[in-house]
């Protein structure tokens, strides 16, 4: 069963990045911690439209689009002691759970957890900024 989509929480996801998409992949070419930073009820029938963000090793050529974590923050969701970006420019949306949803590796878990809401609130202040600044770009996955 899977949780209940709360801005915040750290999912584990095919993430379909703008660039695949653009080569004409339909699917997330791998599996990755993403956040959840909107949560908005899917009109009529129900459910729960998301969007999230990824997490990826790769460092952002652009610094001012990611959000480095912290160590301490890693520990806690139980991912890898390497660098780590939260990805502002990049989001997937998708009505809940959709299919792209993955189970934790090693754990079954269903999600990583919940970030602390300071830091939550400066990515998701971070991906409003970017959509302002018209450098998101939003991928649907429905």
């Amino acid at each position: 069963m899977p949780p209940s989509p709360v801005r915040g929480l750290v999912i584990r996801h095919a993430f379909l990045w703008s660039h695949e998409q653009a080569a004409g992949r339909t699917e997330g070419q791998k599996d990755r911690p993403a956040v959840i930073v909107l949560t908005v009820k899917a009109g009529e029938m129900g459910g729960v439209r998301v969007g999230v963000v990824p997490i990826t090793h790769t460092a952002p050529n652009d610094p001012a689009g990611a959000i480095e974590l912290p160590d301490d923050v890693k520990r806690s969701l139980g991912l890898d002691a390497l660098r780590q970006w939260v990805v502002l420019d990049e989001i997937n949306r998708f009505i809940w759970p959709g299919f792209d949803l993955r189970d934790i590796p090693r754990t079954s878990a269903d999600s990583y957890g919940m970030l602390p809401l300071g830091l939550f609130d400066e990515i998701l202040r971070g991906v409003l900024a970017r959509h302002r600044l018209r450098k998101a770009v939003l991928t649907d996955r429905d």
